[in-house]
This record gives structure tokens, sequence and C-alpha cells, in this order.
């Protein structure tokens, strides 16, 4: 019998949170930061330039080391700057005369390049200072485009930019990231009014099967053969509902929470561990484990469903004498874990990813088993990921599987 190909695994989540902040903000290499150091650094070299030139053709014009173009023949020169001998011949005078003028020649050389520097770094400042003024003016939009889309990404799809000003590239990509939100709350508007008139559409004839199912199973005069099809009806009316249930669960899932109130991740864990204790009991599986305080913003009823679901299967997929699950809920590092491990059949490593795609099991097909419909995990996923969390499952030594969920707190 040939098996189904898996799915195309999607690609990896960015690990990188636009809403977290950098741990040294004013070393991150923004737009802005780059955009000041290319003006500065452009306008500093031309400056090094212009500098280096006039001090070239200054130098040039003071013709600096060059004898005077004149010479003491005879009388008496004095100079309060150079020190000239008093009783000299004319040729050790003027030698005398032309080291004194060339070293303030020098003198004057060294006071303009000093003077220039310290210009030049003044106006460097300056530049640097009106760079960065101008860039962040430049890219202010970009910034609205930004505040827009992170508060996009909370599900806040009525937001626009709307941004005035110049046509010009800028505002191009505004209105464009505007047409493209438009278009995506028409789809998220279309996707919540199917998946509210399929919940309709779908529950009611399930639910009259069901109906019509109990009240021809309720009569004591119905022949026996009667009522074993219609308890095998009746099994099947209730996993098409659980299925159906678990579609739509995993659709309104998909999306970010907006209403979002404090849950208790310890407090959920164990309603769930309530709902599925005659369960376990039934299957002779222990569940133990410490739960801690562990306060969410989230939505309390998809927080559950993550519990339960998981807890369900721990003690569905166990061992057949002596199993255990174990639940733990606590807080670290800022994030809420839940943790449920279970004793169980081997899991192969390769195979982990593919028990979080929908109607996937271990080493079963879809409908080769009574326990579920193969959505438990991919809604844990589901939900997980629009409170803002994460799931991971690795296998136990032993046997059996160690789930973890973080969330936010």
């Amino acid at each position: 019998m040939a098996t189904t190909p898996p799915p195309p695994q999607a690609p990896p989540k960015p690990t990188w949170d636009p809403r977290s902040a950098a741990p040294f903000p004013w070393l991150r290499p923004t737009i802005r930061i780059r955009l000041t150091l290319l003006y500065g650094g452009m306008f500093l070299i031309a400056g090094i330039l212009l500098l280096s030139i006039i001090y070239l053709l200054a130098a040039q014009a003071l013709n600096v080391g060059s004898d005077l173009p004149f010479k003491i023949v005879e009388g008496k020169v004095t100079s309060d700057v150079c020190n000239l001998p008093d009783q000299a011949s004319p040729s050790t005078f003027n030698s005398a005369m032309n080291d004194c003028v060339n070293e303030q020649r020098q003198h004057a050389l060294d006071s303009l390049l000093s003077r220039s520097l310290l210009a030049l770094l003044g106006l460097a400042v300056i530049a640097f200072a009106f760079g960065y003024a101008m860039a962040g003016r430049v890219l202010s939009p970009l910034g609205r485009i930004t505040r827009t889309a992170r508060a996009v990404a909370g599900s806040d799809l009525s937001r626009r930019i709307e941004l005035d000003g110049p046509d010009d590239e800028l505002k191009e990509l505004a209105d464009t990231f505007d047409d493209m939100l438009e278009r995506l709350q028409r789809a998220f508007t279309a996707q919540q009014r199917f998946v509210g008139n399929a919940s309709h559409e779908l529950r009611t004839p399930l639910a009259i099967n069901r109906t019509l199912l109990e009240v021809h199973l309720s009569d004591p005069n119905a022949p026996v053969e009667l009522q074993q099809l219609g308890k095998t009806l009746l099994a099947t009316n209730e996993r098409s509902e659980q299925l159906v249930e678990g579609l739509l669960l995993l659709a309104r899932s998909d999306n970010q929470i907006i209403e979002r109130k404090p849950v208790d991740v310890a407090e959920v864990a164990t309603q769930a561990i309530d709902q599925v204790h005659a369960e376990a009991e039934a299957k002779g599986v222990r569940i133990r484990g410490e739960r801690k305080p562990a306060v969410v913003q989230g939505n309390g009823v998809l927080l559950e469903r993550i519990a339960l679901n998981l807890v369900q299967n721990a003690v569905r997929y166990n061992v057949a004498e002596n199993g255990w699950v174990e639940v733990t809920t606590d807080v670290q590092h800022g994030q809420a874990i839940l943790v449920v491990s279970n004793t169980g059949p081997v899991v192969p490593a390769y195979e982990i990813d593919n028990i979080f795609e929908p109607f996937r099991r271990l080493r079963t097909e879809r409908t080769g088993s009574d326990k579920g419909v193969g959505l438990g995990l991919s809604i844990v996923r589901s939900v997980a990921r629009a409170h803002g969390g994460h799931i991971s499952a690795q296998p136990r030594e032993g046997g059996g599987l160690v789930v973890r969920v973080t969330l936010p707190v």
C-alpha cells in the first residue's frame, strides 16, 4: 500500500522579533545612522582633500626652503624675531636671515594647518549633526510605515498609513502597503465570515443526525442489527463532529488573539487534567506533576484547548501498564512554560515534525485509529503561535514524548 507523501514543510519562523528592543540600540546600524555616516564621511573626505590642496598651494606660494630674493651688502639690520649676528660678514648675515625667514614661513604653514584642522573638525561635527537631522526628516515616512506594520502585526488590519507629501518613492511604497492591507482585510473578513457560516452549516446537519440516531437507539423494540448499525453510525457522526470542530478551531486560531485577558496556565492545565481524569483511570495511567502559577495574557478557551489536547494525547498514546503522564507549569526567563511528558511507544526523532501536521499520526493513516481525528497537535501549535508562543517536542528516553509550550508572560 502506497503511503501518502508528507506535506511540504513550512519555512522556519524568523528568530528576530522586531518588537523586541536590541541590547544596545545606539549600536544598531539603522538606515539613518548609515546615511549620516555616509553624508558626514563624504564631507570629511572632501574637507581633507580641500585642506591638502590649500596647504600645498600655500607652501608653493611661500616657497619654503628657497633663498631670499635679496641680499644685504652693507649696513646694519636688526630683528625682534630672528637672532641675527651683530658682527659678521655679509654672506654669514644673509645665511642667518635666510634661515630665519624660512622658519617663519614654516611657522605660518603649521599655524594654517592646525587652524584649518580645527575648523574642519568643527564643520565635520556640524555636518554629521545636519546629516543626522536631514536623514531623520527624509526617513520619517519609513518610521510611520514601520509603526503601522507593527500595529498590523497585532491583527489591527484597519490601520492605514495614508502618507501625505510629494509623489516620491516613499509615498509610492506607503500607497502600495495600504493597498496590500486593504486586500488582506477583505481576505480575513471573508475568512471569518466563511468560518461563521461553515460553523452553522456543518454543525446543524450533524446535530440532527445525532439526534435522530439517538432517538432510534432509544427504541427498545429495535432489532439488534439496527441497534448495532445505529451505534456505528453514531460513532461515525461523532467523529465527523470532532473533525468539524477541530477544523473550525484550527481556522480561528491561525489568527492573532485580539482580546486578551490574564489566564493562569496552571489553572488551565488543572482543568484539562480534570476532564481527562476518567479516561486516564480507565487506561490505568497516573497523572502527576507540580503546577506553579504562570499567568499570561491570552484567550482562556484556546489556552485550555492547548492543555486538553496535550494531556489527552499523552493519555491515549501511552503504554498498556504502569503508564504515567507528567504535567508541569512554571515561569522561566519571562515566559510561561507548560511541559507534558508521558510514557509510551518509542518515537523516532525524524517523526517529530510530522506529528504537528494536520491529519498526521505516528506511523498510522488518518483513518487508522479511533483516538482522534489527527488535529490535536496542529491545533496546539496554531493556538501557541496565535499567542506569540512556541511549541517543541522531543522523544523521551525509554519511549514517549516531552512536549514543551512556551508563552510570553
